[in-house]
C-alpha cells in the first residue's frame, strides 16, 4: 500500500508566499489587532490586511472573526462582504469580486494534499467567486474552483467543480437548479 508517510513530507520551497518571518508576524497581528477588533472598525481590518499584501477593494466588509491564512494571496472587489467565521485558506490565490457575499462559516479551500504520495504533498490552487454572487451559510468551495458572475450558492452546498454565472445553485455537490433572473441583479 502506498500510504503517507508524513516523516518524508516537505513543504515546497516559497510555498508560503512570504518568509517564515511575515508568516508569524501575520499570525500575531491576525490574532491580537484583526480578530479582536471591534465589529464596526471594518477601516481597521482593511488596512491590515493591504499591510500585508491583500487587495482589497474600496468599502470592503470584513468581520473581525474572519480567518485569512496569507493576505497576500487574496484579492476581493469593492463593496464585497466577508461574514463571521469565514475562512479564507489562502494556500494558492482566492479572488472575490465586486459586490459579492461570503456568508458566515464558508470555507474557501485552495490547498489539500496528494493522497496518494508517500511524501503526502501538499498543493495549492485558486479560487474565483465572480462579483454579484452570493455564498450562503456554510458553503464549502474546492481548490481550482470558479463561481460565475452572479451566482447564488446554498447554505451548507459543497462546490467542487466550477459553477456557471447567473445561476441558483444547492447541494453537495452544488449543481444549478435555476437562472437567477432579477432586475435588481443587472442594474
Amino acid at each position: 500500500m502506498n500510504y503517507q508517510q508524513l516523516h518524508k513530507y516537505k513543504t515546497p520551497p516559497k510555498f508560503r508566499g512570504r518568509n517564515a518571518l511575515t508568516v508569524q508576524l501575520w499570525w500575531l497581528v491576525s490574532t491580537f489587532l484583526f480578530r479582536l477588533s471591534p465589529q464596526f472598525m471594518y477601516g481597521w481590518r482593511r488596512f491590515l490586511l493591504r499591510v500585508f499584501g491583500a487587495k482589497i477593494g474600496a468599502k470592503v466588509i470584513i468581520r473581525p472573526t474572519a480567518q485569512i491564512t496569507y493576505p497576500w494571496k487574496v484579492e476581493i472587489g469593492d463593496y464585497s462582504w466577508i461574514g463571521d467565521e469565514v475562512i479564507l485558506y489562502s494556500l494558492g490565490n482566492i479572488e472575490i469580486g465586486s459586490n459579492t457575499v461570503i456568508s458566515q462559516r464558508s470555507y474557501l479551500c485552495t490547498g489539500s494534499h496528494d493522497y496518494s504520495s508517500k511524501n503526502f504533498d501538499i498543493y495549492a490552487h485558486k479560487i474565483i467567486i465572480g462579483s454579484k454572487c452570493w455564498l450562503a451559510t456554510d458553503v464549502y468551495v474546492a481548490p481550482s474552483v470558479t463561481i460565475g458572475d452572479g451566482t447564488i450558492v446554498g447554505a451548507r452546498s459543497s462546490v467542487f467543480k466550477n459553477l456557471p454565472s447567473n445561476k441558483i445553485c444547492i447541494g453537495s455537490p452544488a449543481k444549478a437548479i435555476k437562472d437567477r433572473i432579477s432586475q435588481s441583479c443587472e442594474e
